[in-house]
């Protein structure tokens, strides 16, 4: 295999990519191209490898990341799916939990299941909790089915049956009967795609995955395909929400796991960042042309999580979205990115996103035809970017358009100039991005006492400076690429795969045996997965087990050896349940009996396989040269005074700059705000400090 390795992140504005070579790294920004990603990618592809000097043939590994999945999933433009379930249970999608995300809103609207009622096919059949038969399959009744899934011009189907994350046998019988009759129809089941307990969680990732799973497929046989036409036969490996790397044979039978694996790239590009630097505590803070993700990270690992939200009806409410069942990186995403337009709403306040301009037609400067003010408007009236620098001078931005656009969108209701409209719509999306990151920390009961920002995508550096003195930080961090952070993130992923199976026990009642044949069972299954990416590299294991006291509603994660368990670790694995439990909740509760739910266990490549690149020592501190000043307006203070603007590229390790400036790169720019100062570290990273 040859040194060079690309990483790919496609993005609702733009398509990052990420070369490194030789221990040099070469990136491009290339804008997303909608109706047909992988356009996009073969352009940044090009681009890429001429700026590097290598050939597609040099290239020895591909990782892709992409929000397509998510995207499809929030527009409704995924596959018409049918889902096939026990009889009486229909309506699981429909009904939930049956819990409201806002209780006093007497016209609340729900998210919609993706299966309308007419394709949920109950057949007959049942299963008690142990996975024993009560009632068998009837298979004709699933025969039956055949002409209606054809009369309705079926996509795909997800099979969802009661308990059969216990026993699979019905579910895969529905698979074969189904592959038999209409093999070109793919079957998602949920005994595969999330098998643990919890039918609404467990129905509804299954039938987000049948989804989206025609759509995702075709699209990535095509890249893959149209790879190979260029010469880069490397291996494509696919970034998954939980942070590691899968093949895209797993990728296209379970794309749900990808929902998040462009922000999940950006987490880890922020944990491989703080390790570096010997950072301890971290706000990952990645802004794009879309959204802007946040993300705590303690110890140089992400927070982790075992469920998630996706096309929310109430913005940012918990329980107002679909759930999935699938490991992510935990963090809270939202709809502010350079591309989010700004408007006056009903009340007369400046408001800004959730909707984007997108790629296509994009904000109004970037001349394409766009006509309403986004973040990156506002942003070059403020006069924060170089219109002719923008995307490495790749986009020529309209300062006029920008104008005009903030002017009849935004000022003209409020009676305000084109300019003081700008700094009205950042002020707004800079408290947004605070206030989401204020309310992550409560929710995960930490603070930012003491810890640095790390800010990267396009838009980030930008607005670090301010968005870290409303959260009371005083250190930034910048590292170099910052503009296509997640692609980088992908390049330091390791290869990893997640099983979750749910066995139920009592540690009263403990059955050591059937858990040690469970665990060995979800190992041998990860690390097969493993195998086909690893290329031999070393890999670690961790298990872990989701408990909680008898009675209660919800489990909390709790590390298990990694070994045969014997009698006597059960003491042990309570000792750690009670920790963890006074750490959560202040206290434990002497006397209560303890219930394990499922298991999960994790097999990735050993962390550091990864060449750094060369680091040099720090040289002395010296004041950079500015290449130029320009009018900036100050977003505290409103006024407008020259700031000096600097190269990143010509500032050495040690070089410091005194705020207010801006250090411009091709695919970002960070602003060092009045009371800040910037100086280079031995890795080419710029540290704020306020």
């Amino acid at each position: 295999m040859t040194s060079a390795r690309l990483a790919v992140d496609i993005g609702g504005t733009f398509t990052d990519l990420a070369l490194e070579h030789a221990g040099t790294r070469t990136t491009v920004k290339v804008l997303t191209t909608p109706a047909a990603p992988e356009r996009g990618v073969m352009q940044g592809m090009q681009a890429v490898i001429r700026a590097a000097g290598v050939a597609p043939g040099d290239i020895g590994l591909i990782i892709h990341g992409t929000t397509l999945a998510t995207n499809a999933i929030i527009e409704r433009k995924g596959a018409r799916t049918a889902l096939i379930t026990t009889e009486g249970f229909r309506d699981v999608i429909a009904m939930g939990n049956e819990s409201r995300y806002d209780q006093y809103d007497l016209n609340i609207v729900l998210p919609e299941p993706l299966v309308p009622r007419a394709l949920r096919l109950p057949v007959p059949e049942r299963l008690d909790n142990t996975g024993a038969v009560l009632r068998p399959l009837d298979e004709a009744a699933v025969e039956a089915l055949v002409p209606l899934l054809r009369r309705e011009n079926v996509e795909s189907v997800a099979v969802g049956l009661l308990h059969a994350f216990v026993n699979p046998a019905h579910e895969r019988r529905i698979a074969a009967i189904l592959a038999r009759a209409l093999p070109d129809v793919p079957v998602s089941l949920s005994s595969e795609v999330s098998p643990e307990m919890r039918e609404w969680e467990r129905f509804s990732t299954t039938v987000a995955n049948a989804y989206v799973q025609p759509m995702m497929a075709r699209y990535l046989r095509r890249l893959e395909a149209e790879l190979h036409d260029a010469g880069a036969t490397a291996p494509l490996f696919l970034m998954m929400s939980g942070g590691g790397l899968t093949t895209i044979d797993t990728a296209c039978r379970f794309p749900i796991r990808l929902v998040e694996s462009g922000p999940a790239g950006g987490a880890i590009f922020s944990a491989h960042i703080a390790r570096e630097c010997g950072l301890d505590s971290v706000l990952s803070f990645d802004m794009g042309g879309t959204t802007a993700k946040i993300c705590l990270i303690d110890a140089c690992k992400p927070q982790t999580a075992r469920s998630f939200e996706v096309a929310r009806i109430g913005r940012f409410r918990k329980g107002s979205g679909l759930p999935l069942r699938i490991p992510v990186i935990e963090m809270v995403e939202i709809g502010a990115g350079g591309g989010s337009l700004a408007h006056v709403d009903a009340m007369g306040r400046i408001a800004v996103g959730p909707e984007s301009a997108g790629a296509d037609p994009g904000p109004a400067c970037y001349g394409k035809g766009g006509t309403h003010p986004a973040v990156t408007d506002a942003n070059l009236a403020l006069g924060r970017y170089d219109p002719g620098r923008f995307a490495g001078g790749s986009i020529a931005l309209d300062v006029a358009a920008a104008h005009d656009a903030l002017l009849a969108d935004v000022g003209a209701g409020l009676g305000l100039t084109a300019e003081l409209a700008a700094l009205g719509v950042v002020e707004m999306v800079d408290e947004n991005m605070a206030n989401a990151a204020r309310v992550h920390a409560i929710e995960s009961g930490k603070t930012y006492e003491g810890r640095t920002l790390i800010a990267f995508g396009g838009g980030g550096p930008v607005h670090a400076c301010r968005v870290a003195e409303k959260v009371g930080i005083s250190r930034v961090l910048v590292p170099s690429g910052a503009g296509v952070g997640s692609a980088i993130g992908f390049l330091r992923a390791p290869v990893g795969y997640e099983v979750v199976r749910s066995l139920y026990q009592r540690f009263s009642t403990f059955d050591v045996a059937a858990v040690n044949d469970l665990l060995d069972a979800m190992r041998q299954e990860a690390e097969a997965a493993v195998a086909q990416g690893s290329f031999g590299a070393l890999t670690t294991e961790t298990r872990t087990a989701y408990m909680r006291y008898v009675g209660q509603g919800h489990e909390i994660p709790v590390p298990l050896p990694v070994k045969v368990l014997e009698q006597d670790d059960i003491a042990l694995i309570r000792a750690r349940y009670d920790e963890a439990y006074a750490r959560f909740y202040d206290r434990p509760v002497p006397g209560s009996d303890v219930e394990i739910m499922s298991y999960a266990v994790v097999v990735t490549t050993v962390a550091g396989a990864v060449p750094a690149l060369p680091q040099e020592d720090v040289a002395p501190a010296s004041q950079a040269a500015p290449v130029r000043t320009q009018p900036v307006r100050d977003t505290t203070t409103g006024a407008v005074s020259d700031w000096a603007v600097y190269d990143r590229a010509a500032l050495a390790p040690g070089a410091t700059v005194a705020g207010p400036a801006i250090v411009a790169e091709d695919e970002t720019s960070t602003l060092v705000s009045p009371g800040w100062s910037a100086t280079v570290n031995r890795l080419g990273y710029i540290t704020l400090l306020r």
